[in-house]
């Protein structure tokens, strides 16, 4: 389709006769550009009201949502400006020239009030999402729009924004104007949506759950089936998900397209143009190339969080990028934020007569004043020099000089690395848990997923960082030159102006930089929380739940039969007894990882023969005693900080009941397990109840709680195994206490604290 042909008469309505406003209608406020969109309409017109398109988030309004962005950095000087830094001031004056249309794209109300000009900048920014978000947002969401607006019976000006990398996968000049392409929106779209359907049956299929259940029980079995049930399902959903973000990516490159992003902001280009431009109505199309921080407005160097090229940047100055995914001379189209927002503005407040293929704006540096990459690189090694990154030791971090070898070779060093990291993790999981192997889990968790995640990022950029193509501006030149001097002034959108080492090494790098250090702080605050003593204070309803071997005491049921044995056997059959313990060890793991309860039940079946009184009678002695004396100090003083608090302290065990008595009055209740014992009280080997481990413990907690009236929410959990997250999980404050590698890595996941003792 081509959109040569000027549509008829269009031209835009002068505002709100009323009011005198020019009515805008906004979406995407709440992403990087619409935020800084919504500020320059603020400060820079006083003739603007605009209406944002914002949906609910959970239980908070959009209306709440929108004037949250008073509290962004974006925002500060118009809130000092007509405020004089009152925020309740300003916000009266936002909700004065802002209102809200509440809803999504996706399910679009309808419009319901007058409109001169539409600013269509929301979109799913990312590179690889599943093809039926991508199209659902990217398309579906422009489609809805322009049907409301058609059903709306107006005629607004539509600004669509767009990319200017919507031509695809090409060499050489890419010049403004319609896309020639004869893919058809609709088809593709009713194709994206119908690939979930496809591959949400195919997961089903019962060699593919086979597998997942197997990773599942492999993983998370010590924590109850529901949890593996869960894990295996959570496990399809991913897969699901890979499966559609490689229908995505494939499907884009078939029909040539870098990826699917670029491909559902071409299709939603078409969908523009059919629907509305189609129809007589005035469109403008606004392509940037990689956004990135401001030159001038808000102040330089504003950027809201990390952009295209930011994270390879800063891996560069970690030291995690020795090499870099790219060609030296290729030519890296980036553009400040505040210019990509000058021609929005231009097109929304101006008077400007540009029609048809005239009217797309290729917002871009490659034409007018490229930046080669080794010349980016060179201001980013030179920043890096002068500024260095710090490692968690303090020490400055040396960045490498880059040789810009051949793409592939990158890729298949880090896929070499990253397998080896993943093999070292393997192998780091098999062995006990001590302080060197927590160590050892985090630095290769840590060096796994970074190697995961940069390889991901050097596959989804390269294609834009071993570009041939270079992107006209004439357009974009052209309506710069029929803007009155006035507003270039405040809102000029010169490329000539851009000194890119200035930019970079003065503005672009420091905010990035910035970033990247409030977020090393954040996490080194998380850190440090974690290492405290665990706080207690007086909470209604609290309960304090411990475990007990490895968690109270640093011994186990294994080695709670061994004392027996040495307390009620003579010395001589000692060694026997132990070894053929010890000859069980092996099984008694495999047991472990497979079902705490297992491990249980086979230990506990020595205790046949026994009689219940002579074990009771050894915990009111000397066994009793040295059980006693092998509580740890810190669990004590815990205990007793919780009952000193007013909470209600529980210990819940999968010992023998038996065998927890010498504890008993350090707690309110004491819960273990019960043996069978036959007519003359001599133990049977056979449980008398489930052990209540893993999931079992969490559902007698949750029926517990109920019967005591207490508060999970405010109550604290204290374990050491995988096998209790099913429980930890339900309160309020869950600590793991030396835990085992799968809780480890679960606590640091869920940033549950954890202490050694």
């Amino acid at each position: 389709m081509s959109n040569t042909t000027p549509a008829p008469a269009a031209t835009a309505t002068a505002g709100d006769p009323t009011t005198g406003k020019r009515r805008i209608l906004l979406t995407g406020v709440t992403g990087f550009l619409g935020q800084a969109v919504l500020r320059s309409l603020l400060e820079t017109t006083e003739d603007t009201h605009v209406t944002a398109v914002i949906r609910p988030k959970g239980s908070v309004p959009g209306a709440k949502r929108l004037e949250g962005l008073l509290r962004k950095p974006v925002f500060a000087t118009w809130v000092e400006k007509v405020g004089g830094g009152d925020r309740e001031k300003a916000a009266d004056v936002f909700r004065s020239r802002v209102d809200v249309l509440e809803g999504d794209l996706t399910d679009m109300p309808a419009i319901d009030r007058p409109l001169d000009v539409v600013i269509h900048s929301a979109s799913s920014v990312s590179f690889d999402p599943p093809i039926d978000e991508a199209f659902r947002t990217n398309v579906g969401g422009a489609r809805n729009l322009y049907e409301a607006l058609l059903a709306s019976g107006q005629d607004p000006h539509v600004i669509h924004v767009s990319t200017a990398y919507v031509g695809g996968a090409a060499k050489g000049l890419r010049q403004e104007g319609s896309l020639d392409h004869t893919v058809d929106w609709r088809t593709e779209f009713d194709a994206a949506l119908a690939a979930r359907e496809r591959v949400e049956a195919e997961s089903r299929r019962p060699e593919t759950l086979r597998g997942q259940m197997r990773s599942a029980r492999l993983r998370d079995g010590r924590m109850g089936p529901k949890a593996v049930a869960s894990a295996a399902e959570d496990a399809r959903s991913a897969w699901v998900d890979e499966r559609l973000v490689d229908f995505g990516r494939t499907r884009a490159q078939s029909v040539g397209w870098t990826d699917i992003y670029t491909f559902t902001k071409a299709m939603a280009e078409r969908v523009a143009e059919e629907l509305w431009a189609g129809n007589g109505h005035r469109l403008s199309v606004v392509r940037p190339s990689i956004i990135e921080s401001a030159l001038r407005s808000p102040y330089p160097g504003w950027i809201d969080g990390y952009k295209v090229a930011d994270p390879l940047i800063m891996a560069y100055g970690r030291g995690m990028l020795p090499e870099f995914p790219g060609l030296a001379d290729s030519i890296l189209d980036v553009i400040p934020v505040d210019f990509v927002v000058n021609v929005i503005v231009a097109l929304a407040t101006q008077d400007v007569s540009r029609r048809g293929d005239d009217a797309y704006y290729q917002v871009v540096s490659g034409a007018s004043n490229p930046l080669p990459l080794h010349v980016m690189f060179s201001a980013v090694r030179s920043y890096f020099l002068e500024h260095p990154l710090e490692d968690e030791k303090g020490e400055k971090i040396a960045v490498p000089e880059w040789s810009f070898p051949a793409v592939e070779m990158i890729e298949q060093r880090f896929r070499i690395k990253e397998l080896s990291a993943k093999a070292g993790a393997a192998v780091v999981a098999q062995l006990p848990a001590t302080t060197r192997t927590r160590a050892w889990t985090t630095q290769l968790h840590k060096a796994t997923s970074g190697l995961t995640t940069l390889r991901k990022y050097i596959e989804l950029y390269r294609l834009y960082t071993k570009t041939e193509m270079v992107f006209d501006d004439a357009n974009t030149r052209a309506l710069r030159e029929e803007l009155p001097a006035s507003f270039l002034a405040e809102h000029d959108f010169d490329v000539h102006d851009i000194d890119w080492s200035d930019f970079f090494r003065n503005h672009h790098l420091p905010a990035i930089t910035e970033l990247t250090k409030a977020y090393s702080r954040r996490k080194a605050a998380l850190r440090s929380r974690a290492g405290r003593p665990v706080e207690i204070t007086e909470k209604p309803g609290a309960l304090a739940v411990f475990d007990l071997d490895g968690t109270v005491i640093a011994s186990n049921v294994v080695r709670q039969y061994v004392d027996v044995v040495r307390a009620t056997r003579p010395r001589r059959e000692w060694p026997g007894e132990i070894a053929a313990v010890l000859a069980s060890v092996p099984g008694y793991l495999r047991a472990d990882q497979r079902d705490r309860s297992e491990l249980i039940r086979m230990v506990n079946r020595r205790y046949k023969g026994y009689r219940a009184e002579e074990l009771r009678a050894l915990m009111q002695g000397e066994l009793g005693t040295r059980i006693r004396a092998s509580i740890r100090p810190e669990a004590l003083e815990l205990i007793e900080r919780h009952r000193a608090a007013g909470h209600r302290t529980v210990l819940v065990s999968g010992a023998l009941d038996l065998l927890v008595e010498p504890l008993r009055d350090l707690f309110d209740d004491v819960i273990a397990t019960p043996m069978d014992a036959d007519a003359d009280g001599v133990l049977t080997g056979y449980l008398a109840t489930p052990p209540l481990v893993d999931e079992a413990r969490g559902n007698w907690l949750l029926k517990y709680a109920d019967g005591q009236g207490a508060d999970l929410s405010v109550s604290s959990g204290y374990g050491d195994s995988l096998a209790d997250a099913a429980w930890l999980e339900l309160v309020g404050t869950p600590t793991a206490i030396n835990p085992d590698l799968g809780l480890f890595s679960l606590a640091k996941k869920k940033r549950w604290q954890i202490l050694e003792w």
